[in-house]
């Protein structure tokens, strides 16, 4: 895109996105405004969570410089030519439908621009995947145990990693939620503590703290001196310079934190292949074993649909390995 201003059809301006590496593929840019608008309007617009973003910026992208090298253009593509780019980029059904997904959006959005008559990638049906359970493995009540009981709290990054553990062991929350707390999302209500999450989708949760995640919390509140910190700074935080008994004012990210779980669990002697959301896996599949109701637990679990938290659900996987112990006895 040209560095210049681009005036969009409804006398808006665009601009210029190259500085960035995220302008339009050439099949836009010969387009003209409008299209260019759109490009903007759908990726900067519509989706604000940026992992979305890039997924979706990249599917585009491949698909409109794949299209571009075969001589087509915006106007010339076909449900066929979607279908055809699909079958041939191959990957996973979930791969190829998030691809599909990115298209339908971005076409709808240069449809309402008046840039393209129709959407090319509405009629194109997406690949069938049928998933009874999720890939991530499960952490065993008895492992969790041990992985806290083996932190050495005699520091203050000791006590906030057991805290940070206890949260996704007891609370059943994704890391990314876990290392957005803020120190004001640690409340007492007058009857009971609790612990408030901003999920995925800008959904937010509150969870009660059980005692024992209540009081790690607040033993590491008080080693790292942070419980007259202001409320909206981070609630776990990074050492300074490696400093194992001072911390920073910087979060701990969605990334330190896994890499603390490893850490830790190579500590323990524990298999590698778990992560925090092994916690999340155990926490779901525990309180189903324990027959609560499966609603519960997916409130709990912060899912939209029944479906989603039965993905976490591994009691089948103990059945399987049961019956085939009895194989040939």
């Amino acid at each position: 895109m040209s560095d210049e201003l681009v005036k969009a059809p409804s006398g808006a301006v665009v601009v210029s996105l190259a500085e960035d590496g995220l302008e339009p593929p050439a099949l836009i840019e010969r387009a003209g405004g409008a299209a260019r608008f759109a490009w903007d309007e759908f990726f900067f617009a519509e989706h604000h969570n940026p992992h979305t973003r890039k997924a979706y910026m990249r599917a585009a992208r491949r698909f409109l410089e794949w299209a571009g090298e075969r001589g087509a253009e915006l106007a010339t593509i076909t449900p066929g030519l979607v279908g055809r780019h699909l079958a041939e980029m191959g990957g996973s059904p979930s791969k190829r439908n998030l691809h599909l997904s990115a298209l339908r959006g971005f076409f709808n959005v240069l449809v309402n621009r008046h840039v393209m008559i129709l959407n090319p990638a509405a009629s194109v049906r997406g690949v069938k995947e049928q998933i009874i359970e999720g890939k991530t493995p499960e952490i065993s009540v008895e492992q969790a145990r041990a992985m806290l009981a083996s932190v050495d709290v005699s520091r203050v990054v000791g006590l906030r990693d057991r805290a940070i553990l206890g949260t996704l062991a007891y609370t059943a929350c994704r890391s990314g939620a876990v290392a957005g707390l803020r120190l004001g999302d640690f409340q007492h209500d007058g009857t009971r503590t609790s612990l408030r999450f901003r999920e995925k989708g800008g959904k937010s949760r509150e969870i009660p703290a059980r005692r024992e995640l209540e009081n790690f919390i607040r033993a590491y509140l008080d080693a790292a001196g942070l419980v007259d910190q202001p409320k909206d700074s981070p609630l776990f935080r990074t050492a300074a310079g490696g400093a194992p008994q001072r911390l920073t004012d910087n979060p701990l990210t969605s990334k330190r934190i896994c890499e603390m779980v490893k850490r830790r669990l190579k500590d323990a002697g524990l298999p590698s292949r778990l992560s925090p959301h092994s916690f999340r896996v155990a926490a779901i599949t525990d309180l189903l074993r324990q027959g609560v109701p499966l609603e519960d637990v997916q409130y709990l679990a912060g899912h939209a649909e029944p479906r989603t938290t039965r993905l976490y659900d591994r009691r089948r996987r103990t059945v399987a390995r049961d019956v085939v112990e009895r194989i040939f006895n």
